[in-house]
């Protein structure tokens, strides 16, 4: 059967997307667990923390992992009872309260990027170095057409507001 619109590559694409980021994400999960106790979910909290250096509102946090308040509070809050997060008031509004990696916190995260970033690059090796910047450069025009087009994830959930 013909494709003259290429419809059917676009989804074969997208499958070949799906299944491959579920892969890799299904790879991270499992070494997560296995050589640190910990889920992606609370990798990917301490990693937003990790890369602000006064701490972050809940709400900020939400917003940059595209996930609801409630979802963060829970992880939030175990990673306060083990040492790892602390709730602070923040200096500029004093009625709001940030969320900061601890030293604790800041020195686990630490070896878990390391380690993340090993297995990634483990998971990539397959790939050449230009494959990888062609790839990297499709996927920018992709994001690029979604947010023109107003279907991009981070717009809409901004939006809200």
């Amino acid at each position: 059967m013909q494709d003259p619109s290429g419809a059917k590559k676009r989804l074969k694409l997208w499958l070949s997307m799906l299944r491959t980021t579920r892969n890799v994400e299904y790879v991270l999960r499992d070494r997560l667990k296995s050589e640190f106790d910990t889920t992606l979910p609370r990798f990917d909290v301490m990693a937003a923390l990790f890369r602000s250096d006064e701490g972050m509102s809940m709400t900020r946090l939400s917003e940059q992992l595209v996930v609801s308040n409630g979802n963060v509070t829970g992880i939030v809050d175990r990673l306060e009872q083990e040492g790892q997060v602390q709730r602070v008031t923040n200096e500029r509004d004093r009625r709001a309260t940030l969320v900061a990696l601890t030293d604790l916190g800041r020195a686990e995260f630490a070896k878990m990027a390391a380690a993340h970033q090993r297995w990634i690059d483990e998971m990539l090796t397959p790939l050449a170095a230009d494959d990888i910047g062609r790839m990297t450069d499709m996927f920018q025009v992709l994001r690029d057409g979604m947010q023109s087009s107003g279907m991009d994830r981070q717009r809409k959930t901004k939006s809200k507001d």
